[in-house]
């Protein structure tokens, strides 16, 4: 897995990318975060259709307001349905934590990049 992220950024001693090349890269993290939001909405919209009941659109409701931090909205009849409501929180906190961090990854490299490219002209100065 390391060796496979020191392909996604450049090393510390290469200079900063173009713009370009940035911007499509933060793209790139932008959809692969879009896809962990799409795929965290179908487990929980799939879990409460199937725990507790609910119709598609409440399903769906409910797995967007948990995902987002907001709380459910619709009743949740069984224990089942609370059991997989308290994991789907869970599980939410941990998903919005990486999709915030996928969505931020190239930025902060850019910014920690051009920081220690600026700390290096000094030392040779």
């Amino acid at each position: 897995m390391l060796r496979y992220l020191g392909h996604v950024f450049e090393h510390r001693s290469h200079p900063l990318v173009p713009r370009r090349v940035f911007l499509l890269r933060q793209l790139r993290f932008f959809l692969a975060a879009q896809v962990i939001v799409a795929g965290s909405l179908a487990v929980g919209t799939w879990g409460y259709m199937h725990f507790a009941h609910q119709r598609a659109i409440d399903a769906f409701l409910d797995a967007s307001m948990i995902l987002a931090g907001m709380g459910p909205v619709g009743e949740l009849p069984t224990d089942a349905a609370k059991l997989f409501a308290s994991f789907y929180a869970l599980y939410s906190g941990i998903a919005l934590l990486t999709t915030v961090a996928v969505i931020l990854a190239p930025l902060v490299h850019r910014m920690l990049h051009a920081l220690h490219l600026e700390d290096a002209g000094t030392d040779e100065a």
